[in-house]
């Protein structure tokens, strides 16, 4: 694979990977709990009541993460994501909100390149915190939202809590000025790829944006099958049928989503095919766990430990060059490499760390 020249480093000394990839996004898990069983995260029959999920000794607290995004923003990330497990059901969120706020973008950057901060969340405790989190200093929300049927929508997130719940989060997140919303559908063959066209029509109506993710096969305990993989090509179809849409530029380097604008005006959909057509090539991301190690594939079975630099005393220079090492050696394209990994349409995925850890 030949590097990129679009994903250089923008600052003096920024690392660059293995195959030429820079950092630009970070998701920051600030939990491993999460008040959901989605089968295709944390299927409820291996994350049963028993699970022993982290201690709070051993979560970062908000000044250690925004230590972290902090040293990663110097090495130049430009988004942040907080991410869980599910990042509301840790309190306080909007004090994080303010620190990441606070992180300014080194000098010798790109003239008005300033931290894009974001959140992802399943909704179900989003109304309440949304003006907090937007009054905080939070740019943008994305939210989960697998179908639009009570009885679908309760069997894919594996739990009780009605579908209102979640509805009644978007209209929050929508009201405290977070617009447009992107929200996220898993498509699963078989559950809900029949509720695509309802999905669509629901973010056209609130000037939403929705993008559909192929199922993929994250972690070690989902049961990924290949044949419940419903690729882009037929969820774009199923869009245009319905209505028309033509495609746009990606906005930057190392976007996930292939995103197409509705030919009538009413905004765009996006699609990742992670599975069909990955993207791995173009992968600016890195992930920091809850309980402090930095991931740099969604796909990975180890990752870097950061807490020696954060405790007992924080040593920012310490951090940052071992963030910097750790990118520099990274090689990850697991995604492109997934159709030597499948046999009998079963991935390998043992060993692998589970998505709810890592933050998606």
């Amino acid at each position: 694979m030949s590097r990129n020249p679009r994903l250089l480093p923008l600052l003096s000394g920024a690392p660059v990977d293995r195959l030429g990839r820079t950092i630009r996004d970070v998701r920051l898990s600030v939990t491993d709990r999460c008040n959901f069983r989605c089968g295709y995260c944390m299927p409820a029959e291996v994350f049963g009541p028993d699970f022993a999920f982290l201690p709070r000794a051993e979560l970062l607290t908000f000044e250690e993460i925004a230590l972290v995004a902090r040293a990663l923003v110097e090495l130049g990330a430009r988004t942040l994501r907080i991410t869980g497990g599910e990042p509301l059901v840790r309190r306080d969120l909007d004090r994080l909100v303010a620190l990441l706020r606070a992180i300014e973008v080194p000098n010798g950057a790109e003239d008005g390149e300033s931290i894009d901060l974001a959140l992802t969340t399943n909704g179900s405790l989003l109304a309440p915190l949304a003006a907090p989190l937007r009054g905080a200093g939070l740019d943008r929300i994305t939210v989960s939202l697998d179908s639009l049927d009570p009885a679908i929508a309760a069997r894919m997130s594996g739990s009780a809590l009605p579908l209102n719940r979640m509805l009644e989060g978007i209209a929050a997140a929508s009201a405290a000025g977070f617009a447009p919303i992107k929200l996220n559908a898993v498509v699963r063959r078989g559950m809900n790829d029949a509720g695509i066209g309802a999905l669509v029509d629901f973010a056209r109506e609130g000037g939403h944006t929705m993008r559909f993710i192929e199922y993929m096969d994250v972690g070690s305990s989902n049961g990924w099958r290949l044949d419940e993989v419903v690729p882009a090509s037929e969820i774009l179809a199923a869009i245009d049928a319905r209505h028309p849409v033509e495609p746009i530029a990606p906005s930057r380097p190392g976007e996930v989503a292939t995103r197409y604008r509705y030919r009538d005006g009413a905004g765009e959909v996006g699609v990742i095919a992670s599975v069909s057509a990955p993207f791995c090539g173009d992968c600016t991301r890195a992930r920091v766990s809850a309980d402090g190690h930095l991931y740099t594939c969604l796909f990975a079975t180890e990752g870097l430990a950061l807490k020696p630099h954060l405790r007992p005393v924080a040593d920012g220079g310490a951090l940052r060059a071992a963030l910097a090492g750790r990118w520099e050696a990274r090689d990850d394209r697991y995604s492109e490499l997934r159709g030597a990994a499948t046999s009998a349409g079963t991935a390998v995925t043992a060993g692998r760390v589970e998505m709810f850890r890592v933050g998606g």
